[in-house]
């Protein structure tokens, strides 16, 4: 790690991280799709159930040890399923999905502040 070694849970705790930013990338890659769909007058509601069984498992991921991103995802997830129109659903997912990116950056970086070893 450049900047300093961490501590075992700081390690363990990036790990999470990253994998969850892997999935955010994932899930922004859905979104996008959505987007060309609603731009193309296409159904949404494949990328609709996509969004959902992505975002399932990140939740999972982030509860044990980040609880408040993991509530996070969670509304996401059901701001996916409300009623309302295409493009409100769009914002919403495009606002949470880049929100979400953040509060995991800076985590990221609160967490290799607060495990730096002193070696």
């Amino acid at each position: 790690m450049a900047g300093g070694k961490l501590d075992g849970a700081g390690v363990a705790k990036l790990e999470v991280l990253e994998s969850a930013l892997e999935d955010v990338q994932r899930l922004h890659g859905i979104v996008e799709r959505m987007a060309i769909a609603v731009r193309m007058q296409q159904p949404t509601a494949p990328f609709v159930s996509q969004f959902k069984r992505a975002t399932t498992p990140l939740v999972g991921l982030l509860r044990g040890q980040f609880a408040p991103i993991a509530d996070h995802v969670s509304g996401m997830l059901l701001a996916s399923s409300r009623g309302g129109g295409e493009q409100t659903r769009l914002r919403v997912l495009r606002e949470g999905v880049a929100q979400l990116r953040q509060q995991l950056e800076v985590t990221a970086a609160r967490v290799r502040e607060k495990h730096k070893t002193q070696e």
